[in-house]
């Protein structure tokens, strides 16, 4: 029975488990629980904390597990990531008073706060600057304030509380994090069923089906204008000068789509969700 590690709260819990539940997997019906079988596809779920995922899965523990890239990179555990999941974007960034620094560099020497040890220590060991890192869990946007660090090192998500806080971020993004799929030392069975279930929700939530009527002689000019993931399918109407196209496009996109379709002469546009794929 696969293992699975399932962030219990956070930013990262709920889109997670509606993740795993259009992949079709069962999930627990009370937040409180903090384990969950589900016998007809062969898993076994455990909800713990995000920070902690890494840890369980690199020692073995567990077999795979959905958390942040940047908790993965922190923990520097022999968990590994083996797909990213297209949600919880957020950035790392260092922060401090405003004109206080301009340039990582020009951390050297100084205290910085954390509640990513391990993935700062890291980087600032790559460029050669040594610092005095203060672990914090959590809210280290006030140790700048109250005096126990002179800069901050955390995730940025729209700065808003960093701002608050009377900080300014400075230097590079040192992370670009979302969440990802990870695995352990091992491979496991049912980890390439729950791998590809998860990449059919992703497509899914990225792509819809448009279906159209157009006259036979555009439809080179349409497949440029929507060319789907492979090549549309094109059949045949009754009446031998139109054809029926259905194609896959971007969500995002698609109404954009409709509109230069409609305009090249293609009638009857109908947009599908869908609900689950396997490309």
């Amino acid at each position: 029975m696969l293992r699975i590690a399932v962030p219990n709260k956070g930013s990262l819990s709920e889109t997670a488990a509606d993740m795993l539940a259009e992949a079709g997997y069962s999930g627990r019906r009370d937040a409180k629980d903090l384990h969950h079988i589900d016998p007809e596809n062969g898993v076994e779920f455990f909800y713990l904390r995000p920070r902690d995922i890494a840890t369980y899965v690199g020692s073995g523990a567990l077999d795979v597990g959905i958390t942040g890239r940047d908790l993965l990179l922190d923990a520097r555990g022999r968990a590994r990531e083996i797909e990213a999941l297209g949600f919880g974007d957020s950035t790392f960034r260092f922060a401090a008073a405003p004109g206080r620094f301009q340039e990582v560099s020009d951390l050297d020497g100084v205290r910085v706060a954390t509640a990513y040890p391990g993935l700062v220590d890291a980087y600032l060991d790559k460029l050669g600057v040594a610092v005095d890192l203060v672990p914090l869990d959590g809210a280290v946007e006030s140790a700048v304030e109250l005096g126990v660090a002179d800069a901050v090192a955390d995730v940025v998500s729209t700065g808003t509380t960093l701002r608050q806080a009377g900080l300014e971020v400075f230097g590079p993004v040192m992370l670009e994090s979302e969440a990802v799929l990870i695995a352990g030392p091992s491979e496991a069975d049912g980890a390439e069923t729950l791998l590809r279930r998860l990449r059919g929700v992703m497509v899914a939530r990225r792509y819809v089906l448009i279906d159209y009527d157009l006259p036979a002689r555009l439809v080179d000019q349409a497949v440029a204008l929507a060319p789907g993931i492979e090549s549309p399918t094109i059949s045949p109407l009754r009446d031998p000068e139109w054809v029926a196209v259905r194609v896959m496009s971007r969500r995002k996109t698609v109404n954009t789509v409709m509109d230069s379709l409609y305009a090249l002469g293609a009638r009857a546009i109908l947009v599908t969700p869908i609900h689950a794929a396997r490309l």
